[in-house]
C-alpha cells in the first residue's frame, strides 16, 4: 500500500507542475482532473472514502464544469502545449523547486505518515471517515451554507473576468 500511495504523491505533484506552467486553459484542465484523481486517491488510502467521494464529484460536477465554460470564452487560436519550449522551461524550473524542497526536508519522519488508516483494522471501532460525515451534517450545516455562497461567487467572478469586451456570458454564440 506504500507503493500506491507513493504513485498517488506522485502523481499528484506532477499534476500540480503541469496545471502550473501551463498557460494555455485546455491543457490545464487535463491538470486539474489529474490533481483532483491523484488527490482523492490519497485521501481514499488514509482512510475517507465518502470524503474523497464527495470531494470528486463536486469537483467534477461543478467546478470544473465552469472552468471549461469559461476557458471556451477566453478561446485561442495557437494554445500553448506541454510540448513548447516555455512550458517545458518552467516545468523544469517546478521540478527542480520541488527536488530542492525535498531535498530539504528529506529524513525519516514521513515514512509513518504514509501508513494507511486500514492496515491497523483489528484495533478500530469504526471506520476512519464516519465520525467526520456525523460532524458534516449535524454541526458542519453552516459551512456548508457558507460553501455553497463561495462556489456561486466564484461562478459570477469567474463570468465577470472572461467577460472582455462584449456582454459576457449573455452574448449571442
Amino acid at each position: 500500500m506504500t507503493y500506491v500511495m507513493f504513485l498517488f504523491l506522485i502523481g499528484l505533484v506532477m499534476g500540480l507542475v503541469a496545471v502550473a506552467s501551463n498557460p494555455s486553459p485546455y491543457f490545464a484542465a487535463l491538470g486539474l482532473v489529474v490533481v483532483a484523481g491523484m488527490g482523492c486517491g490519497v485521501l481514499v488510502g488514509h482512510g475517507g472514502p465518502f470524503l474523497s467521494l464527495v470531494l470528486f464529484l463536486i469537483y467534477l460536477g461543478g467546478m470544473l464544469v465552469v472552468f471549461a465554460y469559461s476557458a471556451a470564452l477566453a478561446a485561442e487560436p495557437c494554445p500553448e502545449s506541454w510540448g513548447s519550449r516555455p512550458v517545458v522551461m518552467y516545468m523544469a524550473l517546478y521540478m527542480l523547486g520541488v527536488g530542492v524542497m525535498s531535498g530539504f526536508y528529506w529524513g525519516g519522519w514521513y515514512e509513518a505518515s504514509w501508513m494507511t488508516a486500514e492496515e491497523l483494522g483489528e484495533f478500530l471501532v469504526h471506520r476512519g471517515d464516519v465520525g467526520g460525515v456525523a460532524l458534516m451534517y449535524s454541526l458542519g450545516g453552516g459551512m456548508l451554507i457558507i460553501s455553497a455562497w463561495v462556489l456561486l461567487l466564484t461562478l459570477l467572478v469567474v463570468l465577470e473576468l472572461t467577460r472582455g469586451l462584449s456582454r459576457g456570458a449573455l452574448r449571442a454564440v
